[in-house]
């Protein structure tokens, strides 16, 4: 019996490195089509220091953004009304069978809709292709009579998979774990937190060799000064209940998501406003790294009052195009809109009574606190800004008492309006 076991660990790990592998290869080929459809619709290579298409014809941002929904929502009526539709990650988790060319199709669809300067978050993409990838895997090894998963191993690789998918894009091994332990199993082990790290790191090395190990937001001030945890304590309650709001309203506009033949019309007029906005404001594209890093970049105090129209337009297109029957992931809209917001404190801060106050830093820390409520999630929210933005560990004591403050008005406020 101990041999049996000791065979089955064994062969686990082994199909743990090898979906890293395959889940880090996939997140970088997404990277690339991202890489292409940016260059032929808005002619930019989108880097962290110019995450935004400010260069170009300003009235091709709204060609490209419109004919991407069009272009999107014909695809997904397709696969969702007349093919097999794809389903979540959870129910995946709960054993239904994700279509693989459906499923495929889904995602590569989210990534061009996203490159075309849709505004929706590109983070879900590579975990459902995570995990389709693992569920094909455990099929085809089940089917050779190499390993019979027990039905826990086999959600732990599926959640594993997902985590790895984000850790191959945004080469975040520690959050992509975390987001398989703390939201998809809600289930903190030393076996689950193993194999789900494990898988991570090795996508993130293998997603890291297409696109280099540089941050993914540039922070001017890797280290953190305690000046700002006074105004962090301070700013946590507004960003909880900010948040909060923020997951109430996506969560109610996906449930309300458009259906059938609505979509064909809701998401190209969705784009079309989009681009509108995107002619005066190009940040307001993609899945809110532009808006953030310009948050972080912020010094004059006449960035306030752009800020603030930045973070309520964002917020807007973001819930309309969930609502119209885009598919996509709400982290990085909540980073944007979340480091807005704490950008313009510091702003008004620094101008006033704490001129040291450094404004990247409250950037940072609202957006952590903002995605901590809005994800119900803190301590993937904490190494998710850690690790993308590769700011120091000095910084983890005032994100640590912000996300407490913002996650205990948060679920005060869901609790409220439960």
């Amino acid at each position: 019996m101990e041999i049996v076991t000791k065979r089955y660990n064994v062969m686990l790990f082994i199909f743990t490195i090898i979906l890293g592998v395959l889940v880090g290869v996939s997140s970088g080929l997404l990277g690339i089509l991202l890489n292409l459809v940016e260059k032929i619709f808005l002619n930019y290579n989108e880097v962290a220091r110019y995450p935004a298409p400010v260069n170009g014809i300003p009235i091709f941002r709204l060609y490209s953004v419109a004919v991407g929904g069009i272009i999107s929502a014909i695809i997904w009526w397709i696969i969702r009304e007349k093919y097999k539709k794809p389903i979540s990650i959870n129910q995946a988790l709960s054993g239904d069978k994700m279509p693989f060319i459906s499923t495929l199709i889904h995602v590569i669809t989210q990534i061009f809709y996203v490159g075309t300067g849709g505004s929706i978050g590109r983070e879900l993409a590579p975990r459902e292709a995570g995990t389709l990838i693992a569920q094909s895997v455990e099929n085809r090894i089940r089917k050779l009579n190499i390993l019979k998963l027990e039905l826990a191993d086999r959600q732990l690789l599926l959640a594993a998979a997902a985590g790895a998918g984000f850790s191959g894009v945004y080469l975040a091994p520690i959050t992509g774990a975390l987001f398989s332990v703390e939201l998809l199993l809600k289930k903190f082990t030393f076996r689950t937190v193993s194999i789900s790290l494990l898988m991570t790191s090795v996508s993130m090395l293998i997603g890291g060799m297409f696109k280099g190990f540089k941050p993914y937001y540039i922070v001017n001030h890797t280290t953190f000064s305690g000046a700002g945890i006074i105004i962090v304590l301070a700013f946590a309650p507004l960003m909880g209940i900010m948040g909060g709001l923020f997951r109430l309203m996506f969560q109610s506009a996906a449930k309300h998501k458009a259906t059938g033949y609505n979509i064909l019309w809701m998401l190209p007029l969705v784009s079309i406003a989009t681009g509108i906005i995107a002619i005066y404001f190009p940040e307001i594209m993609g899945n809110g790294r532009s808006l953030m890093q310009l948050s972080v970049f912020s010094e004059s105090h006449n960035m306030i009052v752009i800020l603030f129209i930045g973070l309520i337009l964002k917020m807007i297109v973001t819930l309309l195009t969930i609502r119209a029957g885009a598919s996509g992931g709400t982290l990085t809209p909540s980073i944007a809109i979340g480091g807005s917001l704490g950008a313009i404190i510091g702003l008004i801060c620094s101008g006033s009574f704490m001129p040291s106050i450094s404004v990247d830093q409250m950037a940072i820390l609202g957006a952590v606190t903002f995605l901590a409520a809005s994800q119900q999630a803190p301590l993937m929210a904490i190494f998710m800004l850690i690790e993308i933005t590769h700011i120091g560990y000095s910084w983890l004591l005032p994100m640590l008492l912000g996300v407490l403050v913002s996650l205990f008005f948060s679920r005060l406020l869901l609790k409220y309006k439960r």
